[in-house]
């Protein structure tokens, strides 16, 4: 998807399905998770390379996409940590600590968004 833009939708990974929060507006991706228990489902960052987890209430699982939304790396960060930026990271993939590994999400896996009728790449 050429452009962006905050929406809702679903994230495919490996054949899960789970609800997806895209932030693309600059104070989308600034509030992020901040102030929230949790999440159900995952919330993408676009653009994007880092993340902080400053109060933060909940550890999350964080994974850095490239163009494609293929994953480049995959971590867990617990609260009050900063992650370094991720050379050709373009999208960031957060989720409650634990929720990737039972999607099945690893480096190398392609994800595929589904955000208001439009399917992006991958």
């Amino acid at each position: 998807m050429a452009n962006w833009r905050d929406a809702h939708g679903t994230l495919t990974v490996e054949g899960t399905r789970v609800p997806l929060e895209v932030a693309a507006s600059y104070r989308a991706r600034t509030r992020g998770l901040l102030g929230r228990d949790g999440i159900a489902g995952a919330l993408l960052l676009t653009p994007a390379a880092s993340v902080h987890t400053f109060r933060m209430r909940f550890a999350i699982d964080v994974a850095y996409l490239d163009r494609n939304l293929r994953v480049l790396a995959v971590t867990t960060m617990p609260p009050g940590r900063l992650g370094l930026p991720r050379p050709r990271s373009r999208h960031v993939l957060e989720a409650e600590a634990g929720a990737m590994a039972g999607w099945g999400l690893r480096v190398g896996t392609t994800v595929k968004a589904d955000v208001s009728g439009r399917l992006t790449r991958g």
